[in-house]
């Protein structure tokens, strides 16, 4: 294969491989940035009703534009080979984190698939259902900032003919549902149960089905009960683990519905979780003393002088003088009396007036 696609896409080195694709890291020549390609392989891109399906499905991927949703940009066939240009994401799939650490603790595992919740509950409230939920298919960057990939590839590959499906091209079925086990259409509810199977292997560093054949794994997840978590890890939460067994149901009805729903219910639990496995801070004694303060050294008081008794001297209080008379005040009170004599006569003309006529 040459190392250009299309005349624009410069390949530069293999980030991996499947039974499906291989996935390339490649240099946009037109817009000068790095990028993603997963380039189909052959035998997957000679029927023209899956080019077509799988040009559909890669529109509507690259119409969700979310963080937590690795953005497609372009789609194309060359030499053959189908590919999609998709934003170069650096650091590793979840499923890798998982082989490398194991066990996650409560708050870890929660997070991460609290993300994974917000981008596929986006694409459910768009109408995609992804139908191949697993920590392949999912990215953390080094500041543990998720994202999903892969919608719709799982859809586009199941238009192809009976006789060319294989166990690579319906995923692996360690994480899908009982009704897709079955054969039945997916839902988001599907999509909900496989987000629960990947947070109990978080969580417990195991799967709640192993097998070593696919067919026998489909059974598993259509009929038997997966043990709860806590029986694995007595440290899980109580209403984790109900979490948990809840979104494991059999039955879509029984699941939460949607991926933002799960989301909600994870967000609630991380916050009670934090807040009840804080230690509670001890009263302090009346008598105990701050930690961060020194004792300090107790000086005696300061010898203080002697006071002189004095005897104590009232302020004198001025005595009016009865010959001391306000002169200004008399005169205005003159006048006013002058003017209400000066009416007596004129108010007696108007009454006598009145009576004369």
């Amino acid at each position: 294969m040459e190392n250009l696609l299309n005349n624009r896409y410069q390949l530069e080195e293999q980030l991996g491989s499947g039974g499906m694709a291989v996935v390339f890291k490649a240099r946009d020549l037109m817009l000068e940035r790095t990028v993603a390609i997963k380039v189909l392989r052959k035998n997957f891109s000679h029927d023209p009703a899956f080019r077509e399906r799988f040009r559909q499905e890669a529109k509507a991927a690259a119409n969700l534009s979310h963080p937590n949703i690795v953005t497609v940009h372009d789609f194309g066939i060359d030499q053959g080979r189908i590919f999609i240009v998709m934003e170069h994401v650096p650091g590793a799939t979840l499923k890798e984190w998982i082989e490398k650490r194991g066990r996650f603790s409560t708050q870890s595992a929660t997070s991460l698939i609290v993300q994974a919740c917000a981008g596929i509950g986006y694409a459910h409230r768009a109408g995609l259902v992804h139908c191949d939920v697993k920590p392949q298919n999912m990215l953390v960057t080094p500041d543990r900032r998720l994202k999903v990939t892969d919608f719709g590839i799982a859809r586009a590959l199941a238009s192809i003919h009976p006789d060319e499906r294989s166990e690579i091209v319906w995923g692996s079925p360690q994480y899908f549902s009982p009704e897709q086990a079955s054969g039945r259409s997916p839902s988001p509810a599907s999509d909900v149960y496989s987000l629960g199977v990947i947070l109990y292997e978080m969580l417990t560093g195991k799967l709640p089905f192993e097998a070593e054949k696919g067919a026998e794994l489909a059974r598993m997840h259509r009929d038997e009960k997966p043990r709860p978590p806590q029986e694995i890890r007595d440290t899980i939460d109580d209403n984790l683990n109900r979490i948990i067994m809840k979104v494991l149901s059999k039955e879509p009805s029984a699941r939460y519905r949607t991926a933002d729903q799960l989301g909600r219910v994870l967000i609630t639990f991380s916050k009670e979780h934090k807040s009840s496995s804080q230690p509670a801070t001890p009263a302090p004694r009346p008598d105990a003393q701050p930690a961060h303060y020194e004792p300090v050294a107790t000086l005696p008081p300061p010898p203080v002088a002697p006071v002189q008794s004095q005897p104590v001297r009232r302020a004198a209080i001025p005595q009016n003088d009865p010959l001391d008379i306000d002169w200004g005040t008399a005169f205005l009170g003159l006048i006013a009396l002058l003017a209400i004599g000066g009416l007596v006569p004129f108010w007696l003309w108007v009454y006598v007036s009145a009576i004369q006529r």
